[in-house]
């Protein structure tokens, strides 16, 4: 997801640092990026020119260079201590008019927020998998994020070509509050076999329109963070 994001981003013009904790997780998203960047040339949709303008605006950085960042996008494992410890480490260093925002898909934005220590100018930034093709950002906004905040993020989002949908700050938010508990019954309707995963998935996408079956749809997200999403 944060290698993603910081493409969408770095494509739109923006100067982005891409940073991990973990070296080989940086070098892996960076491998990714480069990677879907190149199919962009290969299909014709991007111009080597293009490209080379876009890698000009990625660099990888560490968690000091969010002294001088307008935006900290945070999208770590998906689980509260770590995000809010790591928003404490960031309230330390970053610059005071700095905005934070999580990816975070089900945690509660206020509780990450007063974790700032800027709850006024944090919120959520729920991009979608994969980044680069869906075009949705839930944007989500804690008790006390502020109209300025959330007015600045919605320019954002549609500065990086996405499209932002504005709601509150509930468990699971809209997304993920209708979309788990089908996963989840999905996963029992194979468990009591009422049907194979196949054919789950297949009744889903031709009698619903859905793109992809909810079993192959929790593959593609992680059974181990829809697990963390619903607990």
């Amino acid at each position: 997801m944060g290698s993603g994001i910081a493409q969408v981003v770095a494509q739109a013009g923006i100067r982005t640092a891409l940073m991990d904790a973990d070296i080989g997780s940086l070098e892996r998203g960076l491998e990714a990026v480069a990677s879907r960047w190149q199919r962009l040339v290969e299909t014709g949709r991007r111009s080597p020119e293009d490209i080379a303008r876009f890698r000009g605006n990625l660099s990888t950085g560490t968690i000091a260079d969010a002294a001088t960042a307008d935006l900290v996008i945070e999208a770590i494992v998906e689980k509260p201590e770590p995000k809010l410890a790591l928003f404490q480490e960031l309230a330390a260093i970053s610059a005071p008019q700095s905005i934070f925002a999580s990816n975070t898909s089900s945690i509660s934005i206020s509780t990450l927020g007063r974790a700032s220590g800027r709850p006024d100018r944090f919120l959520g930034l729920h991009f979608f998998n994969p980044v680069p093709v869906l075009p949705l950002v839930e944007i989500v906004r804690g008790l006390e994020t502020s109209d300025q905040t959330l007015a600045t993020s919605v320019t954002f989002v549609e500065a990086i070509g996405k499209s932002p949908v504005v709601v509150n700050d509930s468990p699971g938010f809209v997304a993920n509050r209708i979309l788990l508990p089908m996963i989840n019954e999905a996963i029992f309707a194979l468990q009591d076999g009422v049907a194979p995963a196949a054919a789950i998935d297949e009744v889903m996408k031709l009698g619903m329109s859905h793109p992809m079956g909810p079993l192959a749809l929790a593959d593609l997200i992680g059974l181990d963070i829809c697990l963390h999403i619903l607990e």
